[in-house]
């Protein structure tokens, strides 16, 4: 089961793969990329926690939905996702909108020392409030990081 999982969430975080960022404006406010960074920071220390069900709350609807249980969720991250799971080192980079929805943009080196670049879909909710609408993992882009 744990393999359908992994093959699951590949399948629909690959699905939601990004183009190429969009350019000019920022996409936040200085207050909404505070929001967004908080929102990825707290999953992230859930995650080193190994607390699902509180790493499942910064989920938004839809992935909530997609996963229907925080252990769905947490083997999915565990096995596809180790350099989120596990992190040594987190740098917070630019937003841009990406097919409408705020994308932060996160450096993070792995548990085996390789850097990745961390798309984190952003979905404001009805009360202001933002979470994660999904994470695609990218190589670094050379200097451009």
């Amino acid at each position: 089961m744990s393999g359908f999982i992994r093959t699951l969430g590949l399948f629909v975080l690959l699905l939601m793969s990004p183009p190429a960022a969009a350019q000019g404006n920022p996409a936040a406010s200085p207050v909404d990329a505070a929001a967004i960074r908080s929102v990825i920071e707290r999953q992230l220390a859930a995650f080193q926690a190994d607390d699902g069900d509180l790493a499942f709350t910064f989920a938004s609807p839809k992935i909530r939905a997609m996963f229907g249980t925080s252990d769905n969720f947490m083997n999915m991250v565990r096995t596809g996702y180790q350099p989120v799971y596990r992190p040594r080192n987190a740098a917070f980079l630019d937003i841009s909108i990406v097919r409408g929805q705020p994308t932060q943009r996160v450096l993070l080196t792995g548990p085996d020392g390789v850097e990745v670049i961390a798309h984190y879909f952003m979905e404001r909710q009805a009360d202001g409030t933002w979470l994660i609408d999904g994470c695609v993992l990218s190589e670094p882009e050379g200097a451009a990081v």
